[in-house]
C-alpha cells in the first residue's frame, strides 16, 4: 500500500529526489529538468514507493510559475509589449486557431465530439511558461530581439487561455458537455453577457496595471526599503508578487501567472527592480523545479504502452505542427526566418494552462479520461525533448544561412531593423533610468567618500532615507539648544557654525549636527547659510537605525565629532588664555 505523505515530506522528498535526479541527469548529459520530471514520476500514484500529494505539489508548482512570471516581468516593461505587438498578437492568436483545428481533427479520428476537440486543441496550442523562459535563461537569450518576441507571444496565449477558461463553462452545454439549466434557458443571452462580464474585468485589470500599479507598487517599495530591514524588503518583494497575482485571479479572472507578470513590469518601473529580481530568484529556482517534480506526478507512463499510436500524433502535433505553423505565421508576417525558427522551437511544448484546460474539459464533460492522459504525456515528453528541439532549431538556423545565405539575411531584414530600432529606443531609456541613479549614487560617494566603506545596497538605502532641504544666505538652520532633530549633509553651499570664539566655515561635502545624536544632548552651536545650500538630512530615528547596521560608520562619524569637540575645546581655551593677557 502506498504511503501518503503531507506538505513538509512532499516538500522535503520532492527536492532531494529533485537533487539526486538532476545530477544523474546532468551526468549523462541531459537537461536537469529530465532528472526533475523522473523525479515527480517515481513519487506519483503511478510508480511503487511513496506517494506524495500531487494537489500539494501543484499548488507549490504555481508558487514557481508566479516567481517565475514576476521575475520576467521585472526585466519585460509595457513597451517592450507594445513594441512586438505586430507580430506576438497574430502570430499567436493565428497558432492557437490553427492548432485547435489540428487539435479537432485529430479528435475526429478518435471518434471524440466536437466539444473535446476544442479542449484538447487548445490545450495542445498553448507553450509553457516555465519551459520557456528557462531554455531562453539557459541560452542568455531573454533580453535578444527573438526572445522578447517569444515571450510577448507567450503572454497572448496566456491572455487568449485566460478567456477559453472562462467562456468554456458558458459553451459546454451546446458543445455536448455537462450545462447549467439556467444558462441554457438563456442561451445566447447567457453567453453575450458571460463574453461582456470577461472583456469588461480584463479591462479593469489592463487599466489599474497601467495607471495605478506604477504610481503605488513603486512607492511601497521604497515605504520597505526605507526600514533598512533586508527580510523586510524580501517579504514585501514576495507579498507584491503572490498579493496581486492572488488578487488578479480572485477579482479579475485572470490567471496567477498573468497577475505575477503584470506586477514584475509594474515593478519593473521603480529603481529597486533589480534588487527584488535578486531577492527572489532564489526561490524563484527552487518553486521552478516543484514544478517540474508535479508535472512528473501526474503523468502514467503506461499510457505510451497501452495507446504508443495517439502519444506518437499529440507528440507530433506539438512539435512539428505547431512548429511549423509559428514558423510560417512568422514568415507570411514578413518578419526574418531566424525569427520564425526561434519562435517555432521555443514554443514547441505544452505545460500548465493545458492542465487547467484539461481538468476543467473532463470536468465540464467535454473531455474523456483518456484525453487528458494523453495531453500530460504529451506535455511532459515536449518538455523532456524541448532541449533537442532548440538544438534542431540552432542547426536549422545555420543550414538555412548556408544553403540560402542572401535570403537568410535580406528576408524580412526591414520589419526585423525597425523592431531592433523601437526595442533599442525603448532599452535607452531605461538604461538612461538607470544612468541616472548610478549617477546619484557616484555623486553621493564622490561628495561624501565616507560612504564607500558601505555595500551598494545600503547606498541606495540612504539615498532613500535622505530628506533634501534647501537655505538661502543668511538662513539659520539649527538653533542653539534646540533638540538635535537630524544630521546634515552639505550637498553644495556653504554654512558658518557660529562657536563662542570664533565662526567655523563648512563647504559642500561636509556634514554637521551629528555632536547632538551621538550624545542624544542638545545643539551646542548656531548654524548660518552664507550661501545658497542644498542639504541631504538623515532624520534622527533613521540615523540611529542605519548607524547600528554600520558600526564602522558610526564610529567614523563618532570619532570626526570627537575631534571636532577637541577642537572646539582648545579653541575656547586659547581664546581665553588671549583674553587673559
Amino acid at each position: 500500500m502506498h504511503q501518503e505523505v503531507s506538505l513538509l515530506a512532499t516538500v522535503a522528498i520532492g527536492f532531494v529526489f529533485a537533487a539526486v535526479f538532476g545530477y544523474l541527469a546532468d551526468r549523462l548529459r541531459l537537461p536537469p529538468l529530465v532528472g526533475y520530471l523522473v523525479a515527480g514520476i517515481m513519487m506519483g500514484p503511478y510508480t511503487p514507493g511513496i506517494v506524495a500529494d500531487s494537489g500539494l505539489a501543484s499548488q507549490l508548482a504555481e508558487m514557481g510559475v508566479i516567481l517565475l512570471m514576476f521575475g520576467v516581468g521585472l526585466h519585460f516593461s509595457a513597451s517592450d509589449l507594445l513594441a512586438v505587438r505586430g507580430v506576438a498578437v497574430p502570430g499567436a492568436l493565428g497558432r492557437i486557431l490553427l492548432a485547435t483545428l489540428l487539435g479537432i481533427g485529430l479528435c475526429s479520428l478518435w471518434g471524440w465530439g466536437l466539444g473535446a476537440g476544442i479542449v484538447f486543441g487548445l490545450s495542445l496550442s498553448v507553450a509553457s511558461t516555465v519551459v520557456l523562459l528557462k531554455a531562453l535563461e539557459e541560452h542568455n537569450q531573454v533580453d535578444s530581439v527573438n526572445g522578447r518576441v517569444t515571450v510577448g507571444w507567450l503572454i497572448v496565449e496566456d491572455l487568449a487561455m485566460v478567456l477559453a477558461l472562462v467562456l468554456l463553462p458558458a459553451f459546454s452545454g451546446v458543445l455536448g458537455g455537462n450545462a447549467d439549466v439556467a444558462a441554457g434557458e438563456a442561451g445566447g443571452l447567457a453567453i453575450t453577457l458571460t463574453i461582456g462580464i470577461t472583456l469588461l474585468k480584463v479591462g479593469a485589470f489592463t487599466v489599474m496595471a497601467i495607471y495605478f500599479g506604477p504610481k503605488v507598487v513603486p512607492w511601497i517599495l521604497t515605504l520597505v526599503a526605507r526600514t533598512g530591514s533586508p527580510e523586510l524588503f524580501t517579504l514585501s518583494v514576495l507579498a507584491v508578487a503572490l498579493g496581486i497575482a492572488f488578487g488578479s485571479a480572485e477579482i479579475f479572472g485572470v490567471s496567477f501567472a498573468l497577475g505575477a507578470f503584470v506586477a514584475g513590469v509594474v515593478m519593473s518601473e521603480s529603481h529597486l527592480s533589480h534588487r527584488a529580481a535578486a531577492d527572489s530568484l532564489p526561490l524563484q529556482n527552487a518553486f521552478a523545479v516543484l514544478f517540474f517534480v508535479s508535472v512528473g506526478m501526474l503523468f502514467d507512463p503506461y499510457v505510451i504502452i497501452r495507446d504508443p499510436l495517439a502519444v506518437a500524433a499529440v507528440l507530433a502535433l506539438i512539435i512539428f505542427g505547431k512548429s511549423l505553423i509559428g514558423f510560417l505565421i512568422v514568415v507570411l508576417l514578413r518578419f526574418p526566418i531566424a525569427m520564425g525558427l526561434s519562435v517555432a522551437a521555443g514554443l514547441a511544448q505544452i505545460g500548465e494552462f493545458s492542465f487547467i484546460l484539461a481538468s476543467l474539459g473532463v470536468s465540464l464533460g467535454l473531455l474523456p479520461r483518456e484525453g487528458q492522459d494523453l495531453i500530460l504525456a504529451g506535455a511532459i515528453l515536449s518538455i523532456t525533448v524541448n532541449p533537442l528541439v532548440l538544438l534542431g532549431g540552432d542547426w536549422l538556423q545555420k543550414a538555412v544561412r548556408r544553403k540560402w545565405p542572401s535570403l537568410f539575411e535580406q528576408y524580412g531584414k526591414s520589419k526585423h531593423d525597425a523592431l531592433c530600432r523601437e526595442l533599442e529606443r525603448i532599452r535607452k531609456i531605461s538604461d538612461e533610468r538607470n544612468r541616472q541613479h548610478q549617477l546619484e549614487m557616484q555623486q553621493l560617494i564622490g561628495t561624501f567618500p565616507m560612504f564607500a566603506q558601505v555595500d551598494e545596497n545600503s547606498q541606495e538605502e540612504l539615498l532613500l532615507l535622505f530628506r533634501p532641504k534647501v537655505a538661502s544666505p543668511g538662513e539659520r538652520v539649527i538653533r542653539i539648544g534646540d533638540r538635535g532633530d537630524g544630521m546634515y549633509f552639505i550637498s553644495s553651499g556653504a554654512v558658518e557654525v557660529q562657536l563662542e570664539d570664533d565662526p567655523v566655515r563648512l563647504q559642500a561635502g561636509s556634514f554637521f549636527g551629528e555632536m547632538a545624536l551621538l550624545s542624544g544632548g542638545r545643539r551646542t552651536a548656531d548654524v548660518i547659510a552664507v550661501d545658497f545650500c542644498q542639504f541631504l538630512v538623515l532624520e534622527r530615528r533613521d540615523f540611529n537605525v542605519f548607524m547600528s547596521k554600520h558600526p564602522a560608520l558610526r564610529a567614523a562619524v563618532s570619532d570626526m565629532a570627537k575631534e571636532r569637540k577637541a577642537m572646539n575645546v582648545s579653541r575656547r581655551k586659547r581664546k581665553k588664555s588671549l583674553d587673559a593677557t
